[in-house]
């Protein structure tokens, strides 16, 4: 290695670690941290964000086009390798970094284009005849239109059906109850909403649509 030599512009060459400076300690004395000044421009400051990997590119050069032989013809008419790179998007990297951005003290919050549901159906009390029937053709309204659909028909509480949808983090909850739908009215509630509203059962397709998009 070349290193200073402790006196203005000396250096010492050819010095080895190992046999000049064997017992040398290394260490992170301190991490740059917000405010601290910026080693390369006169005026500037660091800034600390937070960052997620969710893909990365690697260059490969010619480490694998050298041994299959692949090569291509310069302007000059000379052969040369071909130099080569890839990339790629981590699926579990991307979900992970999606949860993390989106989510609140009941679960998660799918944004609609990353939701593996566009909408939840929950009918209140599954052995309801009238309630089933409805949310099971609400639910194939739904699909019919491009929308993925959840049925929650579990024999359950509501209120343990409302927990797992808030944890699951479907964009569109429609809850199907008695009460609402004596009036012709359905709940919607989209996840990152405080309150559900009553929907007509006619306009739930519009609407849900209007909410996470048709994909």
């Amino acid at each position: 290695m070349v290193t200073g030599a402790n006196r203005g512009d000396e250096h010492l060459v050819g010095v080895d670690q190992a046999r000049d400076f064997p017992d040398v300690s290394f260490a992170d004395l301190r991490q740059a941290r917000s405010g601290d000044r910026c080693p390369r421009c006169d005026d500037g400051e660091f800034a600390v964000h937070r960052g997620i990997e969710v893909g990365q590119v690697f260059y490969n050069g010619t480490v694998y086009t050298e041994p299959m032989k692949a090569t291509y013809l310069g302007a000059d008419g000379v052969e040369r390798p071909i130099v080569t790179g890839c990339y790629g998007i981590g699926i579990t990297r991307t979900v992970a970094a999606a949860i993390e951005q989106h989510h609140d003290a009941n679960g998660i919050v799918w944004p609609a284009p990353l939701a593996p549901f566009g909408a939840h159906l929950i009918p209140v009390n599954a052995a309801d005849a009238t309630l089933r029937e409805t949310a099971e053709r609400l639910a194939t309204e739904l699909e019919g239109a491009g929308i993925d659909t959840i049925l929650d028909d579990r024999d359950e509480r509501p209120g343990v059906k409302f927990k797992d949808a808030d944890l699951i983090g479907v964009p569109a909850r429609i809850t199907v109850g008695p009460r609402a739908l004596q009036k012709g009215c359905v709940e919607l509630k989209p996840r990152a909403a405080a309150q559900a509203q009553e929907v007509p059962v006619a306009e739930v397709g519009k609407r849900v649509a209007e909410l996470v998009g048709a994909r």
